[in-house]
């Protein structure tokens, strides 16, 4: 299994916003299995991008915390820009091929054909 770039971004910045997120927590709010969150995480732990550090929730029951480091810090930053950069490029095909359909219909349109009718 591999971290992808989406993954990664995902999870540096909700460790960022929500420390205390549990595992499952982590999972749910990116929409992947706990396995794929635990290995996302030790790959993070293991590239020095996060630590990971006990405490009590409550007598009965011990979570993690998971914090970026520095350089989990520095990392979140270029990841970011360069998944903004990513979604940059799609918005931009995206707005491109939208334009090229209304075109599409503007000219079904003047030839006379109801775009709102499909083909029997």
């Amino acid at each position: 299994m591999k971290l992808d770039n989406a993954t990664r971004y995902q999870l540096l910045k909700l460790i960022a916003e929500h420390p205390g997120y549990t595992q499952r927590e982590l999972a749910a709010a990116m929409g992947v299995s706990v396995g794929k969150t635990n290995f996302c995480i030790k790959a993070l732990i293991s590239k020095g991008l996060i630590k990971a550090g006990n405490f009590r929730r409550n007598r009965d029951k011990s979570a993690y915390a998971y914090l970026l480091t520095p350089k989990g810090m520095e990392h979140k930053a270029i990841v970011t820009v360069r998944f903004l950069q990513r979604k940059m490029a799609e918005y931009d095909a995206l707005r491109a091929e939208i334009a090229a359909l209304r075109r599409e219909v503007d000219d079904l349109a003047a030839s006379g054909l109801d775009a709102g009718r499909g083909a029997a």
